[in-house]
């Protein structure tokens, strides 16, 4: 009895994700077959072969030259200093990059890895029909720009510095006016002393007329 498939739209045999998966492994595996002897893994070949076509690439080049991620990349290169296949450096323009070259045990490994990795490709692409075999590379390099398309939009944008504030002016502050003087209370004019002596003058009149 055939087994029940399980609910769902996904196919093993149509996967891409799968079916890359095991291209790739194919694709290692022809590699290394054809190496023979040599130590040299096909990321190791890449990363020859990148720095040589431009001598001077920094890390991050590398990165985006090869499509090997950041951390996987780090450690291959500390890997290969110590095998003498390449030197890294401080570059002339950004004293915090480092600057990677070949060494000439690098080019001698390179030049003998060379007819090997080509007779690994052409081993690989001789499984497919002529007509198809351009069709393949041209829908893989496709598949592979739209990836690095993806990965540049998902990259977080730098976060610009916060504009300073300009400061305010600061305004000088009013002066009150002084209060005003108070002006001295108006002396009351002394009554004339005629006017106060008249009712005297009249009242002694009046006694003498009286007597």
């Amino acid at each position: 009895m055939a087994p029940k498939k399980l609910s769902g739209t996904f196919d093993l045999e149509n996967s891409l994700s799968h079916l890359l998966r095991r291209a790739q492994q194919f694709a290692y595996e022809k590699f290394v077959q054809h190496m023979g002897n040599s130590s040299l893994t096909p990321r190791q070949f890449i990363v020859l072969f990148a720095v040589n076509e431009e001598e001077g690439l920094s890390q991050t080049d590398l990165v985006n030259r090869t499509g090997i991620d950041r951390s996987t990349l780090a450690d291959m290169v500390s890997r290969m200093i110590k095998a003498s296949l390449i030197a890294r450096e401080r570059t002339a323009e950004d004293a915090r990059a480092n600057a990677v070259r070949l060494t000439a045990a690098g080019k001698r490994a390179l030049q003998q890895a060379m007819p090997k990795a080509i007779d690994a490709e052409l081993a690989l692409l001789d499984l497919l029909p002529k007509g198809i075999q351009a069709e393949l590379l041209k829908a893989l390099s496709h598949l592979a720009r739209a990836v690095e398309a993806s990965r540049s939009d998902e990259k977080p944008a730098a976060k610009k510095a916060p504009a300073k504030k300009a400061a305010a002016v600061k305004k000088a502050p009013v002066k009150k006016a002084a209060p005003a003087a108070k002006k001295a209370p108006a002396k009351k004019a002394a009554a004339p002393k005629a006017t106060r002596a008249a009712p005297k003058a009249a009242a002694k009149a009046t006694r003498r007329r009286a007597s």
